[in-house]
């Protein structure tokens, strides 16, 4: 396994670089006049540049490229395609992101791009091989015929789950931190367990850890107020990374490890824990839209993060509220990785019991009709930024 320290290194690299890369993005963004426009359903009081999703594709392919140089990221490399594909995809898919953001694209062209993106990952090996029923325990093998159609729909759920969250200032950006750390932890425990889960050549604990660096490292710039959005560019790349690094944990290996509690959940239902803040939103999206006989790409104002600051939370709490809800999330899967007993369960229940009625039960949540008109304005209703 790589050493401890090459990890640091990298994800310290990914931090700096995106967080020097992003005000020089911000001002190119300015000078070409590519900002979000202030609406009536804009949660901005004034234009605020697009372009963030540049600075992070930066930040990413920097750190990436410094890893390729170590010597301790050496059996990740060693064959190519697979580290090549993820690079490739996260390409495309800021390429894709940031024409939308430059010029509106349709909704058929733009999954058209994440889907050509999913197709180079699955093409170099980024791919879905094993589908696992958590609890029953029962192991699909995807063939030739299903395993391209799955290993792109993958790629275009979380994608899509990431653009959707992306509705609040620093929200995506957060999300996308804890649910990378921690699938930093959880890939890099697979890993060192004895039995061989996932080989040491595997990019997954690697790309997870630049992405946390990358999110963290633009987060000052995006936090409210925002000074720089994403945009669809950093929100699809983002989804397209971390489909990615769960495809090639949970999606590549077969091996079970009987006496451990997470693997009644199987690998490849981690995200569903770790992302379950965007996809659990994306699932209520798709829904509300189809019962509203809408289209997809029509916008709405009943995202998790509008309810929120419906309910009488301002901007910012709205936004620690969703990060801390991922936070538990994580929780959930980590605390039976690492100790592999079941009665963890319990005190991390109470803790996301005592979430639940902080969200909907504080004073601040019975004054539903007042918005803090220093920290909220109109409730936002782009979800990519």
């Amino acid at each position: 396994m790589p050493p401890t320290s090459a990890y640091v290194v990298v994800f310290a690299v990914a931090l700096a670089t995106t967080a020097a890369v992003t005000p020089l993005c911000r001002a190119v963004a300015q000078r070409l006049s590519i900002m979000a426009p202030v609406t009536d359903r804009a949660v901005h009081s004034r234009p605020v540049a697009y372009l963030g999703g540049v600075a992070m594709l930066v930040g990413f392919l920097v750190a990436f490229g410094v890893a390729w140089t170590m010597t301790g990221f050496a059996p990740v490399f060693e064959t190519a395609s697979v580290p090549l594909g993820v690079a490739l995809g996260a390409v495309v898919l800021c390429g894709v992101g940031t024409l939308d953001d430059v010029r509106d694209v349709s909704a058929p062209a733009k999954t058209a791009g994440v889907v050509l993106a999913g197709s180079v990952m699955y093409a170099l090996g980024v791919s879905l091989l094993y589908f696992r029923v958590p609890v029953f325990d029962t192991l699909f093998v995807l063939g030739p015929d299903l395993a391209p159609l799955i290993s792109v729909l993958w790629v275009l759920g979380m994608a899509n789950a990431v653009n959707l969250i992306d509705g609040l200032d620093g929200l995506a950006a957060g999300i996308i931190a804890i649910a990378a750390g921690s699938f930093f932890l959880y890939g890099h425990k697979l890993a060192t367990v004895g039995v061989e889960i996932i080989s040491v050549d595997n990019p997954s604990p690697l790309v997870s850890v630049i992405v946390a660096g990358v999110c963290l490292g633009f987060l000052p710039w995006n936090f409210h107020p925002a000074r720089i959005f994403m945009g669809d560019g950093g929100a699809l790349m983002l989804g397209g990374l971390m489909a990615a690094a769960t495809m090639l944990v949970g999606g590549q290996t077969s091996q079970t490890f009987s006496g451990q509690v997470y693997f009644f959940f199987a690998p490849l239902f981690i995200p569903f824990f770790v992302m379950g803040v965007p996809i659990v939103d994306t699932a209520f999206a798709i829904a509300r839209r189809a019962r509203n006989r809408s289209g997809l790409a029509d916008a709405d104002k009943e995202h998790l993060h509008h309810r929120l600051m419906g309910l009488g939370h301002g901007h910012r709490r709205s936004v620690v509220i969703l990060w801390l809800w991922t936070g538990l999330l994580a929780v959930f899967v980590l605390i039976p990785v690492y100790t592999g007993e079941g009665d963890v369960w319990v005190p991390v229940a109470v803790l996301l019991a005592g979430l639940v009625l902080y969200t909907f039960f504080h004073p601040g949540a019975r004054a539903a009709s007042r918005v803090d008109s220093d920290t909220d304005g109109e409730i936002p209703e782009s979800p990519a930024r």
